[in-house]
């Protein structure tokens, strides 16, 4: 199993591959690292679940999936205190 993430640390690095499976609704797969400790990644961060369609499709002609793009505007307006239920209530 290799690591795929352009970001991650590991990335380029195989490891011994142990098992894959769901952990609390995320899809993971687990292996050894260097020092034979089991660990887990994302699937989708490494080769163990094929490439992402996306990433094939986009062909190397975009950086971010929409999917996290919009989880990271969320994650912004959440630390702006611009989401949630309260809202400006007018006199």
């Amino acid at each position: 199993m290799r690591v795929t993430h352009p970001f991650h640390p590991w990335h380029g690095r195989s490891y011994e591959f142990v098992v894959r499976r769901k952990n609390w609704g995320e899809d993971r797969v687990y292996f050894r690292d260097e020092a034979g400790e089991v660990v887990s990644l994302p699937t989708a961060w490494t080769d163990a679940g094929g490439e992402d369609p996306f990433v094939v499709l986009a062909a190397g002609r975009s950086p971010f999936r929409t999917g996290d793009l919009l989880a990271l505007a969320e994650l912004i307006d959440q630390l702006d205190g611009r989401s949630g239920s309260a809202k400006e209530i007018a006199p």
